[in-house]
């Protein structure tokens, strides 16, 4: 759960200009397929770990390079493949 959530954060994060999502935990679980204490319990370690802040709705990533650190090498081929298609989008 702890990958697929940093996995979602980057992707998401890829497409956005600034480094904050609004978005609630509860969406983020349907979003992935799981239960919402799943994104609560990894979200939690990735708090704890300085990687992200989180208030009701508000996601701020404190550490790029922390989350790109615990995601599995998947991100970094969706990652290429979308910066080979998509050149000009907006990225980080």
């Amino acid at each position: 759960m702890d990958q697929q959530l940093c996995r979602w954060l980057l992707l998401s994060l890829d497409r956005l200009p600034a480094n904050e999502l609004v978005m609630t935990q509860e969406l983020i679980a349907n979003m992935l397929g799981v239960r919402r204490e799943g994104v609560t319990e990894a979200a939690g370690k990735l708090y704890r770990a300085g990687l992200i802040e989180y208030h009701r709705g508000h996601i701020t990533v404190l550490d790029r390079a922390g989350l790109e650190a615990r995601v599995c090498e998947g991100y970094a081929v969706v990652r290429k493949e979308f910066d080979r298609l998509l050149p000009d989008a907006i990225a980080t």
